[in-house]
């Protein structure tokens, strides 16, 4: 019975195809663990330092705001201050970028100010969430916004570890000179609030006999991956877009560890970088990070594990021209967690095989309105629920295939109402998640890699994204969007 229940688990992972893990990995570094004297010395508390730094940061913050930028957001006083604080939060209408990604982004600058001050992954949250409340409450001539509490400290959470461990990654107290300069800058602006943390303590030239890092030299792979991007709107009218493209993927840690130490050992980075004049930048980011693992089943032929897990997912682009004048996709989850499955077979010599499937709680996420565009906000607000799968399939390490299989199920349950007079609105009171509906979503892949020699290797990956609008007031709308990717890519 046992032995059939494993297979059942295994074919459901086969079954489907997220975010795959590397299919071919190669370690940066062996890993070595972190020395005791490091451990030791970057454990001590500070909290009110770290209070401190958040408080001058948001202060600094709002200054280049108000005096450089001149922002009507951040003309404040205390009668502005007095109406946030006896209001209740509500939905704001800031554009995806700023709200998915910024302001996570902002929460991981609270977050390190704690975390390089000796304070844990749960702790740390904590600075995250009281930074982004003084913001709301009081830095903001502004409502305070519900979305923004949530994706900001819990965006953070996300971020803040990723951007903190891989800092350490480039930290070495043992350097001197310029070699220690370019790799104290290097963690600056990689985690910019840790990189001011060791400012502040004299950290950051200070010659130890240990190397500082907290977390040794971890199990890590980089790829970086360069080429040709082509996006395409497929509906009455085939809208087409070439660019070029840049991928900075990065897995930390062991997936098939069952040991439980600290959250973020292990984790996985991916990011799509773009230069394509109508497109974003940033088009794509997704992390998940694991908070706790279990095994199920360890033999030599097969490992299975059972994880609790952060997710961040981030995917945007805009309209590709003025042939249809329409936005592909716009959909993410700054906040999500869930459980999920690693499974690893040993059985076929030569070839690999590791599967996953995740299951997921969205407590905040965002898709693509048709008809909700107010001030700088097109997406509606949402919450529900993801399912996420995928698969490598690897031969001698010389060829890979992998494939990706995600489902977001986006509820908007605050909407507006149908009679709505559009031109009469406050944008600022205007407090609705946006239309009364709910998107299902997919986004499916398939990556190849060949090795063309040492480390390099030629990929090629499709994407297929879909959206799925079930509107109360207007009609159902369906859009499907391909991508293609062909890229030359270095394993570090």
């Amino acid at each position: 019975m046992q032995n059939k229940l494993h297979l059942l688990i295994i074919f459901l992972l086969i079954s489907f195809s997220a975010q795959a893990q590397f299919a071919i990995r190669y370690q940066v570094a062996p890993p070595k663990p972190a020395d005791s004297l490091d451990i030791a010395y970057y454990s001590k508390k500070n909290g009110w330092g770290a209070a401190a730094q958040n408080f001058t940061l948001n202060m600094g913050i709002w200054g280049f705001d108000r005096f450089i930028m001149k922002e009507e957001f951040a003309y404040i006083n205390m009668h502005t201050i007095k109406k946030n604080l006896s209001h209740r939060f509500v939905w704001d209408n800031d554009q995806m970028g700023t709200n998915m990604f910024l302001h996570p982004y902002h929460g991981s600058l609270y977050y390190n100010s704690a975390r390089s001050r000796g304070y844990n992954y749960w702790q740390s949250g904590l600075f995250a969430f009281g930074g982004s409340a003084m913001w709301e409450l009081f830095m903001e001539n502004e409502y305070p916004s519900f979305n923004d509490i949530i994706a900001t400290p819990i965006g953070g959470l996300s971020l803040g570890e990723v951007l903190y461990r891989t800092s350490d990654l480039v930290l070495d107290d043992r350097r001197e000179g310029t070699h220690r300069f370019g790799r104290e800058l290097a963690g600056f602006l990689i985690a910019p609030t840790r990189g001011l943390t060791r400012i502040l303590n004299g950290d950051a030239w200070r010659r130890r006999s240990t190397s500082g890092k907290q977390f040794g030299v971890p199990d890590v792979s980089v790829e970086l991956s360069a080429g040709v991007r082509i996006l395409e709107l497929k509906g009455e009218i085939l809208d087409k877009g070439v660019g070029a493209a840049m991928d900075i993927n990065i897995e930390y840690g062991d997936r098939f560890s069952d040991e439980n130490e600290k959250p973020y050992d292990y984790f996985t980075f991916k990011s799509n970088l773009n230069i394509h004049s109508s497109q974003p930048m940033l088009s794509q980011l997704n992390i998940i990070g694991r908070l706790y693992v279990t095994d199920l089943v360890d033999t030599k032929n097969d490992f299975l594990s059972l994880g609790f897990y952060q997710h961040f997912d981030y995917y945007d682009s805009d309209t590709i021209s003025d042939v249809s004048a329409k936005i592909p996709y716009k959909f993410c989850t700054p906040a999500s967690f869930g459980t999920g499955l690693i499974y690893q077979s040993k059985r076929v010599r030569n070839v690999g095989f590791d599967a996953y499937l995740h299951a997921n709680l969205v407590l905040l996420g965002g898709a693509l309105s048709d008809h909700y565009v107010v001030d700088m906000r097109n997406y509606n607000l949402a919450s529900g629920f993801s399912t996420k799968a995928g698969f490598n399939l690897t031969y001698k390490d010389r060829i890979s295939l992998s494939g990706n299989y995600e489902i977001y199920r986006m509820f908007t349950w605050k909407g507006y109402p149908q009679d709505i007079d559009w031109d009469t609105i406050d944008v600022h009171e205007f407090d609705y998640q946006g239309d009364k509906s709910q998107a299902i979503l997919h986004a499916i892949s398939l990556r190849a890699d060949v090795k063309l020699r040492d480390h390099l290797f030629l990929t090629g990956i499709v994407y297929n994204y879909t959206r799925d609008t079930n509107y109360k007031y207007f009609d159902d709308v369906f859009s499907q969007t391909s991508e293609g990717r062909l890229m030359l890519t270095y394993k570090f």
